[in-house]
Parts: C-alpha cells; structure tokens; sequence
C-alpha cells in the first residue's frame, strides 16, 4: 500500500503534498530499521513520532498495523504514535503490518457512509504507506518490499 500522485497537464502535485508524501515514506522505513527481536511494539509509535512531529505533520491514532496470521487483523496491534500502551515484544517468527497515516493538519478522522473510506476531519491532506514484516533472529525482512524503481524511486 502506497500513496501515488495524480497529476495531468494543467494540475500539478504542489511542494508542501509531495513533502507530506515523503514524510509518510520515511517514518514507514525509519520504523521498519528499528524492528528487531526483543523490541517493545509500543517502542514503534516514539520511532514514527520523531521522524513525522519535526515536519509539523500528525499521526492518525483510531487506525493502527496488526499481526497477520490465520486471522487477518489480529495481535499484536501496532499504534503508530508516542506513548501508546500497546503490549508484547517483537519475536522471530512474528509477522505484522506498520502504515501510518500522516496528516498534514490534525490526526482527527472521519469514516465515511461506506464503512470502509476513511478522510481527515479537518479536509487537508494525509499520505500512507504500508510494509508486512517478519522478525528474524537477527533483525527483519521486509515481506512486501518494493522493487527498485517502484513508485516512489521514481516521483519522490
């Protein structure tokens, strides 16, 4: 899962979008480099709050990454913002999701009608990226890694 610009001839993706786009990238992979065994779940919230508070962008809390298994969404749930009271230590052999949603104003949201669209309360901008990881014993390996060359090589 990935944010994409959409551009034509006459409208194009203005500086302060493409910043947030980058943003939402770079906390995903600053995040994805602190995972090892005996590393806290809470401890992935701190990561993606340094690396998006300092740009002035917010971390929507009511959505967070989860394990994958036999059920899709299952434990451990993994909040992606500062101080959150998620429980359980990261393992070998665990498999999960981090994706943050970065806002470009506050972290409030807003589901839709539909159950299933979920848009900014305030009506400005938010980017996402998403990676499934599995612990190794000496560190993890990215399950959904991008090829060289993929969408964000090539825009960002």
């Amino acid at each position: 899962n990935e944010t994409f610009f959409i551009e034509n001839e006459t409208t194009k993706v203005d500086d302060a979008t493409k910043k947030l786009v980058q943003v939402a990238h770079d906390c995903l992979e600053e995040a994805i480099a602190s995972c090892k065994p005996g590393m806290m779940y809470r401890d992935l919230g701190n990561v993606i709050h340094r690396a998006v508070n300092k740009h002035g962008f917010d971390i929507v809390r009511n959505y967070c990454g989860h394990g994958t298994g036999r059920h899709f969404h299952c434990t451990p749930d993994i909040p992606h913002y500062k101080n959150n009271k998620a429980i359980g230590v990261m393992k070998p052999g665990h498999v999960f999701t981090i994706e943050p949603m970065i806002n470009a104003g506050l972290w409030y949201d807003k589901l839709w009608p539909d159950n299933w669209t979920v848009v900014t309360q305030d009506g400005k901008k938010s980017a996402q990226f998403e990676h499934t990881l599995l612990i190794t014993e000496s560190g993890v390996e990215v399950l959904t890694k991008r090829t060289k060359g993929s969408y964000i090589d090539r825009f960002i």
